[in-house]
C-alpha cells in the first residue's frame, strides 16, 4: 500500500481542478463580518464559515475530491478511513455520495454527535482506544484485510487539493469585498486544510501570510516550523480541541507547510472556548473547539490583528450540545 512518501505533492493547478470536481457538490461557504468583533480587535476580521458545509466541517472538500476519482473497481471495493470524527463524516458523505461502502476507524471517545452523524452517512464506524491502539495501522490493516481503499485523512495530494479550495475561496471572496489580506489563520492538525489553502493563497493572493494555529501541547506543527523538523505533540497533553490531536505533522503537508507558513501559534482550551461563544454571540456560528483555534488567536491577541485585514478559518461546528454549553457558559 502505497505511503505519502510517494506521492508528489499537489500544485495551484491540482486545486484548480479539486474546485470543478466540487463545483454543485460542496458548500461555497461565506467569508462572515461583524462591526462588533472589527472594533474589538481594531482591525478586520473575515470569517470562513465551514461549519456550514456539508457534514459540518471542511473535511467533505477533501473526501469527495478523493473518492470521486476512483474507479468502478475501486468503488465496488470500498473506501476506508481513520478519524476523530470530521473526517469519518466526510468521507461517509461521499462514499454514500458515489455510492461505495465505507467503514471508518474512529476513537472510542470521539464525541458522540461525530460518531452518530458518520453512522446516519451509512458508515460502519470501527472502534479503537486512542490511548493504547495506532489508529493508522488499524485503518491500513482493516483495508488490506477487504481490499478497500485508504482515504487517509491529509496526506494525500487529491485531499490536501480538495481542502486547498477553502483558500482559494477565501482569495476570490476577500477581493470581491474589497479586502487586501494581510493574514490567514487556520486550525492545524496533521495539516492538509492549511497546506492546501497556503498554495491557493500563495498564487491568489501572493504576500498574505498564512499561520498554523494549534491547542496547547498538540504544537507540533509550530514547534516543527521553529526547527526545520517534523516534531510530536508534547507526551500527556490534553485539551477539549478533538479534531486537532495529530501526534505528528503529515510527512506531505509539512514539506508544504515548511515553505510557505509564516509560523505558528498556540492557544488555551479558555481562549478556545471564549472564541466559541464569540463565534454564536457576533456570528450566530456553532464552532466546534478544533474549529475555533484560529478564531481563538485573533480574538485573544496572540496574532494582533490592529490595522490589518485577517482571514481566519472556523473550520467546523460538529460539537456535542454538552460540551457546547459548557464551553460557551464560561
Amino acid at each position: 500500500m502505497t505511503s505519502s512518501t510517494d506521492f508528489e505533492p499537489p500544485t495551484f493547478a491540482d486545486i484548480e481542478d479539486a474546485a470543478r470536481r466540487l463545483d454543485g457538490v460542496a458548500v461555497r461557504t461565506p467569508l462572515l463580518e461583524s462591526p462588533l468583533l472589527n472594533e474589538r480587535i481594531g482591525g478586520r476580521l473575515l470569517i470562513k464559515a465551514e461549519p456550514l458545509q456539508r457534514t459540518g466541517s471542511f473535511k467533505f472538500r477533501g473526501a469527495y475530491n478523493r473518492i470521486s476519482r476512483l474507479d468502478a473497481g475501486e468503488l465496488a471495493g470500498g473506501v476506508v478511513a481513520f478519524s476523530s470524527g470530521n473526517h469519518a463524516q466526510g468521507v461517509a458523505a461521499a462514499a454514500h455520495a458515489m455510492g461505495t461502502p465505507a467503514a471508518i476507524v474512529m476513537p472510542e471517545d470521539a464525541p458522540a454527535i461525530k460518531l452518530d452523524n458518520t453512522r446516519a452517512w451509512g458508515a460502519e464506524v470501527v472502534l479503537y482506544d486512542r490511548y493504547r491502539e495506532e489508529r493508522d495501522v488499524a485503518a491500513r490493516n482493516l483495508a488490506e484485510q477487504r481490499g478497500a481503499t485508504l482515504v487517509p485523512p491529509y496526506d494525500h495530494p487529491l485531499i490536501i487539493a480538495g481542502q486547498g479550495t477553502v483558500g482559494l475561496e477565501i482569495a476570490e471572496q476577500a477581493d470581491a469585498a474589497g479586502a487586501r489580506l494581510d493574514a490567514v489563520l487556520s486550525p492545524c492538525g496533521g495539516g492538509g486544510l492549511i497546506s492546501g489553502c497556503a498554495l491557493a493563497l500563495a498564487e491568489r493572493a501572493p504576500g498574505t501570510q498564512v499561520y498554523a494555529v494549534e491547542p496547547e501541547g498538540f504544537d507540533d506543527t509550530t514547534r516543527s516550523l521553529a526547527c526545520g523538523s517534523r516534531q510530536e505533540s508534547i507526551e500527556g497533553a490534553s485539551s477539549f480541541c478533538d479534531a486537532l490531536l495529530a501526534k505528528t505533522p503529515g510527512a506531505l503537508t509539512f514539506s508544504i507547510n515548511r515553505k510557505l507558513l509564516a509560523g505558528g501559534l498556540v492557544v488555551s482550551d479558555r481562549e478556545v472556548a471564549q472564541a466559541m461563544a464569540m463565534a454564536l454571540m457576533y456570528l450566530k456560528l456553532v464552532a466546534e473547539p478544533g474549529g475555533a483555534t484560529a478564531l481563538a488567536a485573533a480574538l485573544s491577541g496572540k496574532y494582533d490583528c490592529r490595522g490589518k485585514t485577517v482571514a481566519v478559518i472556523v473550520s467546523g461546528g460538529n460539537v456535542d450540545p454538552a460540551t457546547f454549553a459548557k464551553a460557551i457558559s464560561k
